[in-house]
């Protein structure tokens, strides 16, 4: 193999750095700039020896013998490093551009739709590694037992993408899924998010038309029939490729656990949760189409503990457990606090929301969380003002939040400290506390605060 000398710039980013590391990996030389670069990026950079030496952006790191410049999202078009990399006619690429670069040859899967995409990539990635498939992938959180959230690796055939919706680059203004050339899909539902990005609905659902499109004739899509809007769309759709419906897997919850149901078996899952039991449907027929077996599906699947941040348990005892999920749109919140209620019913739900992304903190977005909170027994929605003024919105009030909740006795916090103290002072005997954001709820720490939730600790 050729090493390629490879520069990124903006390579702290949560796909570019560890993009970076895959490539360092596979023998090429790697640089990168950025003007900040925060955890846990900056530690897994050093590690990697990849860290930059100071921060900022320095054209003269840009020579004419570099074979390929990668430009992340966090970079502006007047990035006076990508200005200089124009100017020597260096190839400049958005990270999802060079993942297809990498894997030309390969069978690519790409994973999209507005919740589940992570977990489902993940579902795919634990299943191939446990039946010794060798394959590439990039996905959006940590997962148990990858070293990284993206592997290219030369004995591959295989390569399954996540794909998210928001733009590949300054230079690139395409959707990410949209650039990814996948030969087999799945679309895991539609509910409008990234509003900075598609003002209206109709414009973000258009995203998935096209995405529909990006497929070929001979391709495979497989998506969630139980997403009205969804199915609306694959069956109006004029791609000719081979659409394959899946719905919730069929399953039973008893004594806080949930069985999976298949074939006259009774498999105990260690996730739970309808929309994961939908998750696991579409991820089994992934895996068929790649040559997996049902039954070393369902072998696989039971020792799945879930990605990081979606349902992930963070403390527990006879009394009292802890769940941490990167759910912040309204579907998601809401299939969240179902899911939990559903394996706890009979213990008391505290679920607890930080308003976090450019939507959820836009005014004219709030009405989307309406009746989100219903199956809750305590309800609380915490936002910083000061991230308000980050993002330039918009000031929302308490009031704001409480009307477009629509929920009786919503508690809404703008302090941390202060809602900290809250969850502290209280007792938690027979009950589940669900702390739901993307964020970390300006500083709290999660781990901490869990583990001393469940030691009775004030």
């Amino acid at each position: 193999m050729t090493s390629l000398r490879i520069h990124f710039i903006a390579i702290g980013g949560a796909a570019m750095h560890a993009l970076a590391i895959a490539l360092k990996n596979k023998g090429h030389r790697v640089t990168g700039s950025d003007d900040e670069i925060f955890e846990p990026s900056r530690s897994r950079l050093a590690d990697h020896r990849l860290l930059p030496d100071k921060p900022g952006w320095f054209p003269w790191k840009i020579t004419a013998d570099m074979d390929a410049v990668i430009l992340g999202m966090h970079a502006r078009q007047d990035n006076p490093e990508l200005l200089q990399a124009l100017k020597l006619g260096i190839k400049v690429y958005s990270y999802p551009a060079y993942m297809v670069e990498q894997t030309l040859q390969k069978k690519r899967v790409v994973i999209a739709g507005s919740h589940g995409k992570t977990t489902i990539t993940s579902m795919i990635m634990h299943v191939l590694r446990y039946n010794r498939v060798v394959f590439d992938y990039l996905v959006g959180s940590d997962i148990a037992g990858f070293d990284n959230t993206v592997s290219l690796d030369d004995k591959a055939a295989v390569a399954v993408f996540e794909g998210d919706e928001y733009l590949a680059s300054a230079l690139d203004q395409r959707p990410k899924f949209h650039v990814y050339q996948p030969q087999i899909a799945l679309i895991s539902g539609i509910a409008w998010d990234h509003i900075n990005v598609f003002p209206t609905y109709d414009l973000y659902k258009k995203q998935f038309e096209i995405f529909i499109h990006t497929l070929p004739e001979d391709g495979v899509l497989v998506y969630c029939e139980e997403d009205k809007e969804l199915t609306n769309l694959v069956e109006h759709s004029a791609a000719g490729v081979m659409k394959i419906p899946y719905k919730a897997h069929p399953y039973r919850v008893q004594d806080e656990k949930t069985i999976l149901l298949t074939e006259g078996l009774e498999l105990p899952l260690e996730i739970f949760g309808k929309h994961n039991l939908q998750n696991i449907s579409g991820a089994r027929i992934i895996c068929e189409q790649l040559g997996v077996s049902a039954e070393s599906f369902y072998r696989a699947i039971t020792s799945f503990k879930g990605a990081g941040k979606r349902l992930q348990e963070l403390a527990r005892n006879a009394e009292t457990a802890v769940y941490l999920d990167f759910a912040h749109s309204p579907s998601k919140v809401k299939a969240t606090i179902d899911a939990v209620k559903e394996q706890y019913p009979r213990r008391k739900l505290v679920a607890c929301l930080e308003l976090h992304t450019f939507s959820s903190l836009t005014k004219t977005f709030l009405a989307q969380y309406r009746n989100t909170m219903e199956n809750t027994d305590e309800a609380v929605v915490f936002f910083n003002p000061d991230t308000l003024a980050h993002k330039q919105l918009e000031m929302i009030t308490t009031e704001d939040i409480t009307a477009s909740f629509s929920r009786d006795k919503l508690a809404v916090y703008t302090s941390s400290v202060e809602l900290k103290e809250f969850l502290l002072s209280r007792s938690w005997e027979g009950a589940v506390l669900l702390l739901m954001s993307s964020g970390n709820f300006s500083g709290i720490n999660f781990r901490e605060m869990a583990d001393r939730i469940t030691a009775g600790k004030k």
